[in-house]
């Protein structure tokens, strides 16, 4: 049996961590038949703070990061629909396309912590293995925080599995205000990524 896997985000902006991320699934996963890649849905401009990009600029920014990784699809069935899109009926979507496939939904150790408390977490546990890769060299260790997070869902009929990865420690966050100062962005992104943003002027104050 194949696997099918779901790596969602916001992907603002779509950074190496997330890469990383994705190289390391799939060689955990060695059964994954193609990897979904799923922006979401988020409210892209908001006043006074540092603008976002839009829906489909996130869906094209993770195309072009993910373009030379085998295995790997974007999809913009969540970034479309313009409301808060929940797991749960993501993984019904799938598990419709895939009949029979193994349903693996990838989350990094913040989200993992978080993972309980979704919409519906009990439908995503019984349906899609979770695999889990840390977001910090702090995570990592033996007694990290992913390995209590795991834990906790296993207890709640939850299958994770966690996935060996070297942690990229920065966020899209810490990335947005390193563009508002323009500073060099080629270690923490690719470089066609970081072009397409300085080419579409994203991430600028709206009066900046």
């Amino acid at each position: 049996m194949g696997a099918v896997a779901l790596f969602g985000g916001s992907f603002d902006p779509v950074h190496l961590g997330h890469v990383n991320a994705v190289r390391s699934l799939i060689r955990g996963f060695p059964e994954i038949e193609r990897v979904i890649i799923m922006p979401a849905y988020v409210n892209p401009f908001k006043a006074g703070e540092i603008s976002g990009a839009s829906p489909m600029q996130r869906v094209e920014m993770c195309r072009i990061a993910f373009e030379d990784i085998p295995k790997c699809e974007v999809r913009d069935f969540e970034a479309k629909r313009e409301s808060p899109s929940y797991t749960y009926v993501t993984i019904r979507v799938l598990k419709e396309e895939f009949p029979g496939e193994e349903i693996i939904l990838a989350v990094g150790s913040d989200s993992l912590e978080s993972l309980p408390g979704w919409k519906n977490a009990e439908e995503i546990f019984a349906n899609a293995v979770i695999a889990a890769t840390a977001r910090s060299e702090a995570d990592n260790a033996c007694e990290g925080g992913i390995y209590r997070y795991a834990e906790k869902i296993r207890r709640l009929g939850g299958d994770v599995r966690i996935i060996p990865t070297t942690p990229f420690e920065i966020s899209s966050t810490e990335i947005r205000k390193k563009i508002l100062n323009n500073e060099d962005l080629t270690c923490y992104m690719d470089k066609n990524v970081v072009e397409y943003i300085i080419g579409n002027k994203i991430y600028r104050r709206e009066n900046g």
